[in-house]
């Protein structure tokens, strides 16, 4: 799947190729970095852009790069790259074809503690859904959809559990002025997983009734602990699998905003799930994850017995237990933007007795 990232005509007037462009900026942003033996420490000055693989060769295997810094990539493969040695993601613009000089402005706008915003968001000439559980986040919700809508063509469920705070009513709002926006009422608060399956399932049935089916769905947080511009990151790694989680334990994932108990918590719980079910994934428990609608149309949803991050981990044992692969990309997890967190010791709990016993279920 090739995204077209590129704007109207109206737009492209004044277009210069890629590698001309490209190549100004390297030369122009070359003054903006400095070698420290195996690292490189980037200054924010100019965009640095890495046009291929001789360019990303020559940098070390470490990059510090301050928040104010922008790099310039011709493709996904070269961004994973960058993140892997240390670049964050909202730091880097995947320029395809021809140099939109929207894009490269797109970069010079772009404010410290902010992501690159793309001219127009990717679309890879696929059908996505996005599903999106909530319980009481009203204040994250319209930014979010918001946000989703600037970096990816795609469409995105609500699946709202009787939220008291009046989610439910923001989302059929943006569902009423948005036509990629779709609200799944649900009377009470079920759990993520319950959520998850059930909005998976309306996937399946919307696709079918409107003769076109999804062929992508992703799972993320309602409260922007998975970053919006992370989205298009996902659909070139499925290429090679049915399910890609973003994972905070890979080189190049991290966390932000938890203590030293919830981190040791959640390396535990990777631990302990790997312990009974092998595998050798860094963070099964990870909720930002991108599924093959094939893949998850070979499993029994009625099996699925967890919630919470036990849901997560029996969710990529089946997909295994399948015949399906699982891939991992780096991501940053940031932790609540707004609301409470839902995580308990019920989930926690959940997770110990449960997880042995998904070796021996089939």
């Amino acid at each position: 799947m090739s995204p077209t990232g590129t704007s109207s005509d109206e737009e492209r007037t004044g277009t210069a190729s890629a590698s001309g462009t490209q190549r100004q900026a390297q030369s122009d942003a070359a003054p903006a970095t400095e070698a420290r033996g195996r690292s490189l420490v980037v200054s924010p000055r100019e965009p640095i852009v890495v046009d291929d693989r001789r360019d990303l060769d020559a940098l070390p295997p470490r990059i510090e790069a301050p928040d104010g810094a922008t790099f310039v990539v011709p493709d996904f493969a070269l961004l994973e790259e960058l993140v892997e040695r240390g670049v964050d993601s909202s730091m880097i613009a995947v320029v395809h074809g021809e140099a939109d000089p929207n894009w490269l402005q797109a970069t010079l706008r772009r404010r410290p503690g902010a992501p690159i915003v793309p001219p127009v968001p990717y679309d890879f000439g696929a059908r996505i859904l996005v599903v999106v559980p909530t319980y009481n986040e009203r204040d994250n919700l319209e930014p979010l959809v918001e946000a989703i809508g600037r970096h990816l063509v795609a469409d995105v469920l609500v699946v709202d559990d009787g939220s008291p705070d009046g989610t439910g009513e923001v989302a059929d709002r943006l569902a009423a002025e948005r036509a990629n926006v779709h609200v799944l009422h649900r009377t009470q608060k079920q759990g993520i997983g319950r959520a998850y399956l059930a909005g998976f399932q309306w996937g399946f049935e919307h696709g079918a009734r409107n003769g076109s089916d999804y062929e992508l769905m992703f799972e993320m947080d309602a409260d922007f602990s998975h970053a919006p511009w992370d989205l298009p990151r996902f659909v070139p790694a499925i290429e090679r699998a049915d399910l890609v989680i973003g994972s905070r334990y890979v080189p190049g994932g991290d966390t932000t905003g938890w203590d030293a108990k919830r981190r040791a918590l959640s390396r535990f719980g990777n631990g302990y799930a790997r312990t009974f079910l092998g595998g050798g994934l860094s963070d099964m428990t990870a909720g930002y994850r991108c599924f093959r609608t094939a893949a998850l149309k070979k499993l029994d949803f009625d099996a699925v017995t967890t919630d919470g991050y036990a849901f997560q981990i029996e969710m990529a044992h089946r997909i295994r237990k399948s015949g399906g692969s699982v891939r991992e990309i780096p991501v940053h997890f940031v932790d609540r933007f707004a609301g409470n967190s839902k995580m308990s010791k019920a989930i926690a709990f959940e997770a110990m007795w449960k997880v042995p016993l998904l070796r021996f279920r089939r």
